[in-house]
């Protein structure tokens, strides 16, 4: 598992323990934290390992299945590491098909919607080529995804690795980072700390964001499964964004209300997927709602604030 101590990483290295695997977590710590993954050291089928998949990646032993999650992921961190960013979206994820190759294990590529850039087709199904900006200050993060799928593409051609692409749209969840940048986590630290919600621009552009657990389940499902994707893995329930500072707003109990700020450079307009692939591959929907897991990740929030209060 790369990126092993990252959000989605740790959740995933959580989910994959309780169903009784062998999980090696691998992790550089730039933006990941050992901190995620504490509570699964005093198991014995768990191991963290510090290492830089853009270096080198070796483990001793049989593996059946490579997770390759290694990158920053939100916009903070892959604005202040471009060139990380790009390096662990190319060497990286050679590096992990290698792994899967040498091993003779499934390999599974954590993608993003982003690969769709600002799209032109709504909702957005896998056969979109997307609308991106190489240029722009997002591209580092697209361009990066987009390439991870292209190499993990000529692997399972040229050297029949078995292999599996995921889309992830907008996640949320326990174990988000307070300052990473993302909107959801930015209005639940906002909210806690008595200050205004920021919303960019007027707060009509949509995300459709699906919790963490729906989305974990869906990428060991496509893991198991097969299929080689690209596969879109999300909520397809749209909301405004000003929606979701809104419903941030009530969860929270604060009184602080709305501020609007710039819109960032390249920031998509509209955000939906088509999960009708997954629905009929993996038999796979979300079940958790909003209103559920914004209550779940507010007391997540509310709990971390107060130990570190």
């Amino acid at each position: 598992m790369t990126g092993g101590a990252g959000f989605l990483g740790s959740h995933l290295c959580t989910e994959l323990l309780d169903r009784g695997a062998e999980v090696v977590c691998l992790d550089s710590f730039l933006t990941g934290t050992p901190a995620n993954v504490a509570h699964l050291m005093d198991r014995r089928t768990f191991r963290l390992v510090r290492c830089d998949v853009t270096d080198f990646v070796h483990v001793p032993g049989p593996v059946d299945l490579v997770l390759h999650f290694a990158s920053p992921a939100s916009p903070v961190d892959y604005l202040q590491l471009p060139i990380e960013t790009l390096k662990v979206g190319s060497i990286g994820t050679s590096h992990a098909l290698g792994l899967a190759k040498e091993k003779g294990a499934r390999f599974v590529l954590a993608s993003t919607s982003e690969v769709y850039g600002d799209p032109q087709v709504h909702p957005q199904t896998e056969d979109y080529w997307g609308h991106v900006n190489p240029v722009g200050p997002r591209g580092v993060y697209d361009e990066a995804k987009r390439f991870g799928e292209a190499i993990t593409t000529a692997y399972r051609s040229t050297h029949g690795v078995d292999t599996g692409i995921v889309r992830i749209f907008n996640t949320y969840g326990p174990r988000m980072r307070p300052h990473d940048g993302r909107a959801i986590p930015t209005f639940i630290r906002q909210a806690l700390a008595g200050e205004p919600v920021t919303v960019a621009g007027d707060g009509t552009q949509t995300r459709s964001v699906c919790y963490v657990d729906d989305l974990v389940r869906g990428i060991l499902a496509l893991a198991a499964h097969g299929h080689s994707g690209p596969m879109n893995i999300g909520n397809p329930t749209e909301l405004t964004v000003r929606q979701i500072a809104e419903d941030v707003v009530a969860a929270t109990g604060s009184r602080a209300g709305l501020t609007f700020i710039e819109r960032p450079v390249d920031d998509p307009e509209v955000r939906r997927p088509d999960t009708s692939l997954a629905a009929r591959e993996l038999g796979w929907s979300p079940e958790v709602p909003w209103a559920e897991g914004l209550d779940r990740t507010v007391s997540w929030f509310r709990q971390v604030s107060s130990v570190s209060a």
